[in-house]
């Protein structure tokens, strides 16, 4: 079975009911999770490089205390449910790389993750980090659909 599960969130209502989702998952078959959120890299433009690095840093600090929250909440969950948990933070242009990357960089046998199910025009323009996640990983990948609320420790079981 599982036994180190890598698990990012982007801090959503589908991320957070994975991460519930995940570490039932994880309790019921005693397995570890890592934790991971990719923050997207900041290229600004401007004609006042002064002013484009003091925003640039603003916007990376919210960024990170953003989403050190998102993992310090996941870390809790965890260890309420006695789930070994770790957390990681990067920077990526294109974050189904890191993901996969982290993945392998972290020995994880499954990536959990959520599925937001954007249709249409919106997933043509903004994509899909779980679908290029499925196509592009040689790790298995459990996919928890959207708005399939939380699953049971009992689900994984039986």
């Amino acid at each position: 079975m599982f036994k180190h599960i890598l698990l990012p969130t982007d801090g959503s209502a589908d991320s957070e009911a994975a991460i519930v989702s995940c570490i039932r998952f994880a309790q019921a078959t005693g397995a570890a999770i890592t934790g991971l959120h990719v923050m997207p890299v900041m290229h600004l433009f401007t004609y006042e490089p002064g002013v484009t690095e003091a925003v640039h840093a603003q916007v990376r600090q919210e960024n990170e205390r953003h989403a050190k929250r998102y993992l310090e909440h996941m870390e809790q969950m965890a260890s309420a449910a006695g789930v070994k948990c770790t957390t990681l933070l990067l920077m990526s242009d294109y974050p189904f790389e890191a993901i996969i990357d982290a993945a392998r960089n972290a020995s994880c046998d499954l990536v959990a993750m959520a599925s937001h199910g954007r249709k249409g025009v919106k997933a043509m323009l903004l994509g899909s980090e779980t679908h290029k996640v499925l196509t592009h990983s040689a790790i298995p990948v459990l996919v928890f659909p959207h708005g399939s609320g939380t699953a049971t420790a009992a689900e994984f079981t039986s």
